[in-house]
């Protein structure tokens, strides 16, 4: 049985490293991605400050899959064919019995005019690194910040750590007193973060908002954004010397030009509980690819919800298993939506930390908790190093 992957991120290597551990030689497992580098993501909000390197949070996946016994295509997909079970690429037709679809999300960087010329984006190597060199500029002539999400956002939980990371490097730099700080967000209210708030969260954002002088405006988008000044969509301009804005995101091209896929019109793939294709029972789905129903009306900015690390990392380990499990025969299936996968997460706040903890992602819960911690990011870089350390070392199953 041939199993090809297409991504290698969170969800895609975590998926292909699972179930050739679970399927050893009868499973043939091919990983299809452009790029042969894994990247831990969540600590890209670091690499502007000269806190960590690229180098630091990213590692060779091809090497580590062919130790593991997975092909792995450096090459892109440009679309599926699921009547005949064959993936196009750049280099070549591949046929398979499974597709899992782990293709992380594409930047919508034209939800607004000038957002892509003139607001700074963490969230990829590249953006980071240029946003490192923006701050070094901004510091020698310092004036107002805006940071934030725009409309139709769902990454809060990233803007709202850059923001009291940058913060604390305006103080550390000794020119916090020169800078107006401003955040905006689509959010109903602080702390929504896309799964309708956790007990306490907006007390606890409003006190930090107060108690680190950041202006904040909830309920907006982004109008455009200009090289000295953002306009949002309530009408208010706020001046601005260093935007850094979290823009949308949408499915890839292999999924837009896979019309046979139907999927959403953000490009997002439609499954069951399972994450299995609603049409094709060989096509799965993983991490950001998946379409996500919220429970919750946004209010008259749109928003959505997060797809983080976690629940990326979980999903591929279902489909692993599933697809596991019709191998051998057997027609239950592991199944858990995306809403009920618990919601784990260590916010930083710049070099303090939030934990977050609850039963299940979305409401309702059983339990959820936050819990500040105001003396150091000690979890927040734990976990950085737990998870570098199993993934390079192959150990998917782990937690």
């Amino acid at each position: 049985m041939r199993t090809v992957v297409i991504g290698g991120s969170f969800a895609g290597l975590t998926a292909a490293l699972e179930l050739k551990r679970k399927g050893k030689e009868q499973h043939e497992v091919t990983v299809i991605d452009k790029s042969p580098l894994f990247l831990f993501i969540p600590s890209l909000i670091w690499v502007p400050f000269g806190r960590r390197e690229i180098k630091d949070i990213s590692f060779r996946k091809d090497t580590l899959l062919r130790k593991k016994g997975v092909e792995f295509m450096n090459t892109e997909a440009l679309n599926v064919d699921p009547e005949n079970k064959i993936v196009k690429t750049s280099m070549g037709d591949v046929s398979y019995d499974h597709l899992v679809i782990a293709t992380g999300p594409k930047v919508k960087y034209d939800v607004a005019p000038g957002v892509k010329e003139y607001a700074h984006y963490i969230g990829t190597p590249n953006g980071a690194m240029k946003t490192r060199a923006a701050l070094e500029e901004f510091k020698e002539n310092p004036g107002p910040i805006v940071i934030g999400a725009t409309q139709n956002a769902g990454c809060m939980g990233a803007a709202y750590e850059f923001l009291f990371n940058i913060e604390k490097w305006l103080r550390e730099q000794h020119i916090r007193k020169k800078v107006d700080l401003y955040w905006i967000t689509p959010e109903t209210y602080l702390g929504h973060f896309g799964i309708d708030g956790m007990p306490g969260g907006e007390t606890m954002l409003k006190s930090f908002m107060k108690m680190f002088h950041i202006h904040y405006r909830t309920e907006v988008g982004v109008k455009e954004v200009f090289p000295d000044k953002v306009e949002l969509t309530s009408g208010e301009v706020l001046p601005s010397k260093f935007t850094m804005l979290m823009p949308p995101f949408i499915g890839v091209d292999f999924v837009k030009n896979s019309p046979a896929l139907r999927a959403t019109e953000t490009g997002y793939i439609p499954v069951t509980n399972d994450y299995r294709h609603l049409t094709y029972q060989d096509v799965w789905a993983a991490g950001i690819a998946v379409d996500v129903k919220l429970p919750f009306k946004p209010g008259k900015v749109p928003f959505s919800g997060p797809k983080t690390g976690y629940p990326s990392d979980e999903t591929g380990k279902i489909v692993a298993e599933n697809i596991y499990r019709l191998s051998k025969g057997k027609t239950k299936l592991k199944e858990k939506a995306w809403g009920r996968i618990p919601g784990i997460c260590v916010m930083d706040a710049g070099k303090k930390e939030v934990i977050i903890i609850s039963d299940t992602l979305f409401k309702p819960r059983k339990f959820a908790i936050m819990i500040p911690n105001v003396l150091y990011d000690f979890n927040k870089v734990l976990f950085e190093k737990y998870f570098l350390w199993k993934t390079k070392h192959g150990l998917s199953y782990l937690p």
